[in-house]
């Protein structure tokens, strides 16, 4: 039996009118990512990677959502992202604790 993986954009539950709520990014290299990854920003090089509470590089503060699926990659990806202003579903989300909940709250995505 085949488990199909989420599709891109599965976890949005609204978002804002057009696409107000998505902004193109860069993500780091690495493991492939599944929609609906919590991501936070690495500081030093302005790159989204998958969100870690314990880091001290800038990932330990989620900040967007990823839209659709990446494949694995040892360069920087260009992925889109939830930034701001969008209602989503908690279940379909990877990463998500109570301070990424109350850090993505801040931009206005709210989790339901």
């Amino acid at each position: 039996m085949k488990i199909e993986s989420m599709h891109a954009g599965e976890f949005l539950l609204s978002e804002g009118a057009g696409n107000i709520s998505r902004e193109a990014i860069n993500v780091a290299a690495g493991a492939a990512l599944e929609p609906g990854q919590i991501l936070g920003l690495v500081t030093l090089t302005s790159e989204f990677a998958p969100y870690q509470p314990t880091a001290e590089d800038g990932t330990e503060n989620a900040i967007a959502i990823l839209y659709g699926p990446l494949g694995e990659s040892d360069v920087v990806r260009r992925g889109r992202a939830i930034v701001r202003l969008a209602e989503v579903s908690e279940a379909h989300l990877t990463g998500l604790d109570l301070a990424a909940e109350k850090a993505l709250a801040t931009h206005f995505v709210i989790v339901r």
